[in-house]
């Protein structure tokens, strides 16, 4: 018989964050730097951008349709590069340098057909309502999460790990620690007593550097500037510290690791803490339920625990590709909930409409 996190004693739990000049964050802000150009062109944009990058390459990938206008993708590429900080060539990968190789269709008109008039539209005893006409981009299942750990309804693991990420990017780009390098990352493990969070237990964080900077300094600066200024003092009880643990990071970006647009979908999310329908955010536009839905998942579970009718609250919605309505919502409060869940299934259906144009 299995035992849920809740009813344990006691309990590690684990989760990390990568900041924005990660090879596979990259990817995804550039990405988003396309899909926000195309709907600036145009709010009906169907895009669908996927991206790679390496030593001295990206490779922007993927199926967009727009009505009008242009858009100098190779140009936002590298304006994206360098706003991350990728701007010294000595890194190995620079916004200058890098190749950039563009490889877009239009999207399949068999999709697009499908999306545009659903399958409730092609019923001949289906009115001509607009939210009925926009079906879903594709099949599959989305959820959204939310518990009362912290004020943003976040997992504990997953807001200190995104916190400590955004930190070191500040103190980077601030000049407080000027020697660190765009690449990064944080890894949390928080203590759990019968669900609830008691202290952090260990924290790692990898972050590039220059090469003249020794392990000695970086360890010094990132537990005092970085952690100490993010994790409240009372968490910090007997906590491990890992500081760049491999020893030395100077070679990182795309030069140490090959990066890809969806490549982490549990940092985009809740860290593991709640399931995850598979299906990645960036480069996508909102008729792609994968992201739309997944975020309006969050925003039913948000309003369940905000309300008081449970302490955590896991949603999942699913889709079939050309129809708008989902074909199923499922709720899962995981013991927490003050009325029953099948009462806050039929709040749900009262109050949230989850078809994909009223998403938009």
């Amino acid at each position: 018989m299995s035992t849920s996190f809740a009813e344990s004693e006691s309990y590690l739990f684990t989760s990390e964050s990568v900041t924005e000049g990660h090879p596979d964050k990259i990817c995804d802000q550039i990405s988003d730097s396309v899909l926000d150009a195309m709907l600036r062109l145009d709010p009906r944009a169907r895009v669908a951008c996927e991206v790679s990058c390496t030593t001295g390459l990206v490779v922007v990938m993927g199926e967009i349709t727009v009505n009008q206008g242009y858009v100098d993708i190779p140009k936002l590429v590298r304006n994206t590069i360098k706003e991350i900080g990728y701007t010294d060539a000595s890194y190995g990968f620079d916004y200058k340098s890098c190749g950039v190789m563009v490889a877009l269709d239009e999207q399949s008109s068999d999709i697009s057909g499908g999306v545009s008039n659903s399958l409730e539209t092609r019923s001949t005893d289906i009115s001509d309502d607009e939210v009925e006409m926009l079906g879903a981009g594709d099949q599959g299942m989305m959820v959204g999460y939310a518990c009362d750990e912290t004020p943003e309804l976040m997992p504990m693991p997953m807001s200190l790990a995104h916190q400590l990420t955004q930190q070191l990017t500040k103190v980077r780009k601030d000049g407080d620690l000027g020697y660190l390098r765009p690449d990064g990352k944080s890894q949390v493990t928080v203590e759990y007593s019968k669900g609830i969070p008691k202290r952090v237990h260990t924290v790692l964080l990898s972050n590039q550097h220059d090469p003249e900077v020794s392990n000695e300094q970086i360890r010094e600066d990132l537990i005092e500037k970085v952690i100490k200024r993010i994790i409240p003092s009372h968490l910090l009880s007997d906590t491990k510290y890992f500081i760049n643990p491999s020893g030395r990071f100077v070679i990182g970006g795309p030069v140490g690791d090959t990066g890809l647009t969806g490549r982490k979908i549990l940092v985009d999310t809740y860290g593991g803490m709640a399931r995850h329908g598979g299906g990645a955010f960036s480069g996508k536009d909102p008729s792609k339920v994968d992201r739309s839905a997944a975020y309006a998942g969050r925003y039913v579970a948000k309003n369940i625990v905000a309300s008081g009718l449970a302490d955590k609250c896991e949603i999942q919605v699913s889709y079939a590709i050309g129809v708008a309505e989902p074909t199923s919502i499922s709720v899962n409060t995981f013991g927490t909930s003050k009325i029953d869940e099948d009462k806050i299934s039929d709040l749900i259906r009262v109050h949230f409409d989850l078809r994909p144009r009223q998403l938009i």
